[in-house]
């Protein structure tokens, strides 16, 4: 079993940044690509990013387009998101997900714990 309990979110207005973190307990970390998803009111869970224990990484570049970056700190346990330039689009419930093995997936779906979400909201 792992927990996962995210941090950071919060109002922010358009163009700022923001960074959250997510800090996992439990199994080996080094065991579980993470990932952040988001879901928006009314819209289905997004795949935002994700990135290995080897710290290789893989973004939904048609939505961040290079304004996120997405690290871990393996000896914390803790998974980040940093986001810069935020859009009022980029509002939402981002939540940290994990998944075992060393393959990416980007599919909600395919990823085995999930924390409780953290809510963004960019103003314009």
């Amino acid at each position: 079993q792992v927990q996962l309990v995210e941090s950071g979110g919060g109002l922010v207005q358009a163009g700022g940044s923001l960074r959250l973190s997510c800090a996992a307990s439990g199994r080996t970390f080094s065991s579980y690509v993470m990932g952040w998803f988001r879901q928006a009111p009314g819209k289905e869970r997004e795949f935002v990013a994700a990135i290995k224990w080897t710290g290789s990484m893989t973004y939904n570049l048609d939505s961040v387009k290079g304004r996120f970056t997405i690290s871990r700190d393996n000896t914390k346990n803790t998974v980040f998101l940093q986001m810069n330039s935020l859009k009022p689009e980029d509002t939402a419930v981002y939540y940290c997900a994990a998944k075992y093995g060393t393959v990416v997936y980007t599919v909600s779906t395919a990823y085995d714990y999930w924390g409780q979400g953290t809510q963004v909201t960019v103003s314009s």
